[in-house]
């Protein structure tokens, strides 16, 4: 009796299928969308880009229109990644799908990996000071040893 895997690999079809980057519209966002876009390309794999929209629930008790704004962060982003991608067609295409989840960033995008069946998960380092000490969104997701993760400054 032979064991079964949840995993298998058949030759010539191992790499990633689905790479999956994270994006908030900040620098080191931007710049793991490009590093992964290029993985992508390379690898004739899907690219999922992905946003998670904060849930802020003491701005919405305000009466803060958060939902709004976020709304307008996700489609500036998909604005600016559909111009990237213009201006880079005639040197290379990559598949890619533009996906919206809300949460926290580490939950989002740990939602995001097991929904669109990510092989890899591509992140930008942290930007902010407290990261060092509480733990960044891309320490988590590679502590949470559940797919490759590349963390780009």
């Amino acid at each position: 009796m032979t064991e079964q895997h949840s995993h298998q690999f058949e030759r010539g079809t191992d790499g990633p299928k689905v790479i999956l980057v994270g994006v908030d519209g900040s620098d080191s966002s931007l710049h793991a969308a490009a590093y992964a876009a290029g993985l992508a390309r390379r690898q004739h794999a899907l690219l999922a880009v992905v946003y998670v929209q904060p849930v802020m629930a003491a701005g919405a008790a305000l009466g803060v229109p958060v939902a709004d704004t976020t709304d307008e962060i996700a489609a500036d982003l998909v604005q600016y990644i559909r111009d990237a991608t213009e201006r880079v067609k005639d040197i290379f295409e990559v598949r890619w799908e533009f996906h919206t989840f809300r949460g926290d960033p580490y939950n989002g995008l740990v939602t995001a990996a097991d929904e669109l069946k990510a092989d890899a998960v591509v992140v930008g380092a942290s930007e902010q000071a407290g990261h060092r000490i509480v733990g960044s969104v891309a320490v988590r997701l590679v502590k949470a040893g559940r797919w490759p993760v590349t963390v780009v400054p």
